[in-house]
């Protein structure tokens, strides 16, 4: 019996210690949802708004399959199709690299193209990496309510190796450049935040408010390494951002002072028409960001010359007496970037949404007092890309590189070597458009040279018919005091089978944008504070990101067949077969012996008695002789005749029609 109690005091105490362990477990390992939003206003009198969401999932073996927060079809779509890495975009209207900056993390990271685009690397053998993307593009396709299925064809997507930090040789990238975005894309996507757009900071997005921005784009990155049994796995992690460039409308827009223009005052409520009524319950946490960029700092202490106040001005919590701007609410914390050499220093205004509730409404604004001209961050080269030629058969795409005249480019070379600037550029074209790679060319501030001499390195794959898109990978080596380079290709225009043409074809079709690089080139901000990296969106900030840029997307005329030619010939060739089957029916088929009997039967009709008085009648008075009626004679000679003359008629016709069609 003391055997039993003391086993069974033991199974107690084994069973408290696994219970107490998996509490603990289940306490580290928990789902994870922030929200933020970043405030920047911009040089040329806009607002930038950027929403961040993240959700994190623990690894399955750890955790389960049953979860809370993080959206089941996200989880569903990576363990169906063992998505390593994935990212989608949906964009409207074109990132203003000029005004709105090229050389920050948000430039950088979200101004995506025009159109969808799509990259996702898998964690699945080579040989079914591509029957793996159909089924993703057929699955995005559903859940976001888009053409993403159009993707699925192997002329619509490519493999890079170089331009994605991908080697595997598992990635794929696509494009629709002509996809049109909508609120039938923006509801899905709202769907997967757990409070969707009825609380926190979701609620700010009103359709009407962002669609009519200048630009807009609805990103979703998921990462997950739960296939990777190398090192320990940290589950599935899904960040999703918009970015929205809007025209603050706020009634001191136009206000001016000493000859110059204020720039716009603006608020929540004035950006979107709505205001956030606390944070939403499932989000761990929720900030409100207003960053002011390094060259706006710089101005803003020029504009105050006293080095002493500069720091009060700007990070001092009275900003209800700032003499250059005024904040309505003051900030939670100041936020001071590291002095960089490079870039200089920017500073954020953090404001907690979890200090106000639904009967204190938060709202975040700021006044400008005195006019202030800065102009953004630029990437060391300024892309774009247009066509050369005219005509329907051949021509030419240029990519031009510009010096920003910015300083970040005055860097020291190498030892012994001169000083290099590595420019990276990744082109995809359909393959109807038949560059000739042999032609490239490369001109250096207007003069031709040698493409040995500036090409470090290149990767090329010819399209094929109907097949797969031309792909070029392309490293350039180009000296740093450049002011100005090009690289042309030519290329023949293709012709299409009149299925293969979309219903606007005359419009013309589009080649992708180009993706420009620089590879010795990285932006992040830097914080002295650790517990900041605590934050996803401030950790997103600080991680190094490349310096990149999209080209425009261009449009191609192609020779396009005159699409009313088969209604005409289908009208008229069912018209002539009509008159020819229908008189030769009804000339087959006509009974002669019953229309002869009819009109002898309405002669007889009209020689009665009746019929002999009237003509009687009518011969006397018109005073001449009467004449009796003559007996009808037979009517199936003429008949006969009729007859044949219509079969020769119809068959004349016919033969003259494929005598027609047989010449031409």
């Amino acid at each position: 019996m003391s055997l039993f109690k003391s086993n069974f005091l033991l199974f107690l105490v084994l069973l408290f210690t696994t219970t107490a362990c998996v509490s603990i477990a289940a306490d580290e390992l928990n789902e994870e949802f922030t929200e933020a939003l970043l405030l920047r206003p911009l040089p040329d009198r806009k607002v930038l708004a950027h929403f961040h969401f993240q959700s994190s999932v623990p690894p399955t073996p750890s955790y389960g399959r049953h979860h809370h927060i993080f959206p089941k079809s996200i989880y569903q779509l990576v363990h169906k199709f063992q998505v390593r890495e994935m990212e989608l975009s949906f964009t409207q209207g074109r990132w203003n690299y000029e005004r709105w900056g090229g050389y920050d993390p948000i430039s950088s990271g979200n101004a995506k193209p025009p159109g969808v685009e799509l990259w996702a690397d898998f964690d699945v053998p080579g040989n079914q990496v591509d029957d793996s993307w159909k089924n993703l593009t057929h699955a995005l396709s559903g859940l976001f309510c888009a053409s993403i299925n159009f993707l699925e064809h192997s002329t619509t997507y490519s493999a890079p190796q170089w331009n994605f930090r991908s080697f595997s040789g598992k990635l794929r990238y696509g494009t629709l450049p002509r996809e049109a975005v909508c609120t039938e894309n923006l509801t899905p996507w709202l769907k997967l935040l757990p409070c969707r757009d009825k609380g926190g900071l979701s609620a700010l997005m009103d359709r009407p408010s962002i669609y009519r921005g200048y630009y807009h784009s609805q990103r979703l990155h998921l990462k997950s390494d739960e296939f990777d049994t190398s090192k320990s796995s940290s589950g599935i992690v899904l960040e999703q951002t918009l970015t929205v460039v809007l025209q603050p409308n706020s009634l001191g827009t136009g206000e001016t002072l000493s000859g110059k223009m204020l720039q716009p005052s603006w608020s929540l409520d004035s950006l979107f028409g709505r205001k956030v009524r606390g944070k939403c319950s499932l989000s761990k946490s929720s900030n409100v960001y207003v960053q002011f960029e390094q060259n706006l700092v710089s101005e803003l202490k020029n504009l105050w010359k006293s080095e002493e106040s500069t720091s009060e001005i700007l990070i001092h919590e009275g900003f209800q007496k700032n003499p250059i701007f005024e904040m309505p609410s003051s900030p939670k914390r100041v936020i001071k970037e590291v002095k960089n050499l490079r870039t200089g220093e920017s500073i954020l205004y953090e404001f907690s949404v979890e200090d106000y509730d639904e009967y204190e409404q938060f709202d975040v604004g700021l006044r400008w007092k005195m006019p202030v001209i800065w102009s953004s961050q630029q990437a060391p080269l300024r892309a774009s890309r247009f066509l050369m030629g005219s005509g329907n058969e051949r021509g030419a795409i240029a990519i031009s590189l510009k010096s920003s005249g910015s300083n970040i480019v005055q860097r020291a070379g190498r030892e012994g070597k001169e000083c290099r600037l590595r420019v990276d550029i990744f082109q995809v074209v359909p393959w109807y458009v038949k560059v000739y790679y042999h032609t490239l060319e490369v001109f250096v501030d207007g003069h031709l040279q040698s493409t040995i001499d500036n090409i470090e390195k290149i990767r090329v794959s010819p399209s094929e018919d109907k097949v797969s898109p031309g792909l070029m990978e392309v490293v350039l080596g180009l000296p740093c005091s450049v002011k100005s380079a090009a690289l042309t290709l030519e290329f023949d225009k293709g012709f299409l089978h009149i299925d293969e043409y979309p219903p606007d074809a005359n419009q013309g079709f589009d080649i992708p944008s180009a993706i420009v690089s620089f590879a010795d080139f990285q932006t992040n901000m830097s914080f002295d504070d650790v517990s900041l990296k605590s934050l996803p969106i401030l950790s997103k900030l600080q991680e190094r990101s490349q310096v990149l840029s999209y080209t425009e997307v261009l449009l191609v005329p192609l020779t396009t067949p005159d699409f009313s030619m088969p209604y005409n010939v289908i009208t008229i060739t069912c018209t002539v077969f009509a008159l020819y089957f229908g008189s030769l029916l009804n000339a087959l088929r006509r009974r002669v012996g019953e229309e002869e009997r009819l009109l002898n039967r309405k002669a007889g009709n009209k020689t009665g008695p009746l019929a002999l008085m009237l003509s009687k009648l009518s011969a006397k008075l018109r005073g001449r002789p009467w004449e009796p009626p003559e007996p009808p004679s037979s009517t199936q000679s003429n008949s006969n005749y009729k007859l044949i003359a219509k079969v020769v008629l119809v068959a004349g016709v016919a033969a003259a029609w494929q005598f027609y069609f047989n010449t031409s």
